[in-house]
């Protein structure tokens, strides 16, 4: 169609993107299934950030650039937000350390380029493994039948929770739970997999943004944590 994309990432506590996907010389012999990867990923600083934009662990050291190791992305900079409006508690928490604090959860790669792989408070802890549900969610959205997508964690007795995907078929789409189930399993670790898929319409923002946190309340309605405790047999 003519159109040139590239990724941008930020939040409003940055004042909107703060790093991009800047296309390097060599993308462009690329395959598009792998032009399509790098493209995707949020990319490297803008001049006005520099430095100021890192994946870091719990003691706000630096992550190896492995584009496996997961961190938090963390700011500092002139374009990064003084604080929350009369809200000193919560500005102090955002910016614990001295950097302020996305809860986005990031890989770093040897490039430089970071990638998202979710937000902190979505990741599924299932049997003491991490699962990114956007990793999950990305590999659900390759199958043909399938339009949307969202993964959350559910209460499982055993593993504590698991994956759950919820799917919006495409118009003419015909796909069943164990489709889904099995396309995900040829492709990422077996225990990612979702171990139930529903179907039906998403809950949405007014801006088309989907509300995870519908779906989870929904799947853990009448429990008073969200940490459950795993059988050992």
């Amino acid at each position: 169609m003519g159109a040139h994309i590239i990724h941008v990432y930020g939040l409003t506590e940055t004042y909107g993107p703060c790093t991009v996907a800047a296309g390097q010389p060599e993308w462009d012999t690329m395959a598009a299934a792998d032009l399509a990867r790098v493209k995707a990923r949020q990319g490297v600083p803008y001049m006005v950030y520099g430095s100021g934009v890192r994946v870091v662990d719990d003691d706000l050291a630096d992550v190896p650039r492995d584009s496996e190791t997961m961190g938090e992305v963390v700011f500092q900079g002139d374009a990064v937000m003084k604080g929350y409006y009369n809200d000193p508690e919560a500005t102090a928490e955002a910016f614990r350390g001295g950097w302020f604090h996305s809860g986005d959860l990031a890989v770093w790669h040897p490039d430089g380029y970071i990638e998202l792989q979710d937000r902190s408070k979505d990741i599924i802890i299932s049997g003491g493994e991490n699962i990114s549900s956007q990793e999950v969610e990305k590999v659900i959205m390759e199958h043909p039948a399938v339009l949307e997508v969202c993964v959350v964690g559910v209460p499982d007795r055993q593993w504590g929770e698991v994956p759950k995907a919820f799917v919006v078929p495409r118009a003419g789409g015909e796909v069943t739970a164990a489709e889904i189930i099995n396309f995900t399993r040829d492709r990422i670790a077996r225990f990612k997999a979702p171990k139930s898929v529903e179907f039906g319409e998403l809950p949405k923002t007014a801006t088309g943004k989907i509300q995870k946190y519908i779906l989870r309340d929904k799947e853990w309605q009448g429990r008073e944590r969200r940490i459950q405790g795993s059988q050992v047999t």
